[in-house]
């Protein structure tokens, strides 16, 4: 479930006035800071604390000083037999947003700011879905993160494909030279097109190709 944006709701004095429908509250566009509203707007939004500055008319620090003052929220479904996401994105050194996602719902189920991706905070957000009485069935994470698959092994645990091609391509290059190598980076792209055996016998058939020639 995705979080409803604010909407425009009439005009006061000249001003847009807006009304988040989640929280009831309404606010002028451009002049008041409503925490819930932006932490609604940070999470769904994708934007940046330069475009939230500008959007409400004040300086990026003011924006940066509110979003690190909130505590985390965490937002409960009712579907309680989730496989989850879980990321880190980062808005400059210190501040990032950690997020916990049921991935065939894409709806936010935890999330937390932070200064440093670690992984005590994610075991946190996976324990509060447990104590919430969710069932994981399974997590996706991109494993830039030493030692957490080990910290998560009584899950089933997989690398998010995305990440899976990038390695691929750090060792194979964008260009590759050889033909072989040309064909291997060509399947690493089917993972995101392909079943799991579909993906397998394509594999296999490079690799025996690769052994006759």
């Amino acid at each position: 479930m995705v979080l409803p944006r604010p909407r425009k709701n009439s005009q006061k004095r000249n001003k847009q006035l807006y009304k988040c429908k989640s929280f009831g509250r309404q606010f002028v566009g451009g002049f008041r800071l409503d925490d819930e509203v932006l932490k609604s707007e940070y999470i769904e939004g994708n934007q940046t604390l330069d475009q939230f500055a500008s959007k409400y008319n004040v300086n990026k620090s003011t924006i940066g000083r509110r979003f690190k003052s909130m505590c985390h929220v965490h937002v409960i479904s009712r579907h309680k037999e989730v496989v989850i996401n879980m990321d880190t994105t980062y808005w400059g050194r210190n501040f990032g947003l950690m997020v916990i996602k049921d991935s065939f719902r894409n709806k936010i189920l935890w999330h937390k700011f932070v200064r440093t991706e670690t992984i005590t905070d994610y075991l946190k957000g996976v324990e509060f879905l447990r104590s919430h009485g969710f069932i994981i069935h399974g997590i996706v994470c991109d494993g830039g993160l030493r030692g957490l698959f080990q910290s998560l092994r009584q899950y089933k645990v997989q690398m998010c494909q995305f990440h899976q091609i990038m390695i691929i391509r750090h060792y194979l290059t964008k260009k590759p030279d050889m033909k072989a190598s040309q064909e291997l980076l060509a399947i690493s792209k089917m993972i995101t097109h392909t079943d799991k055996e579909g993906f397998i016998r394509t594999l296999e058939k490079w690799h025996e190709h690769g052994v006759t020639s």
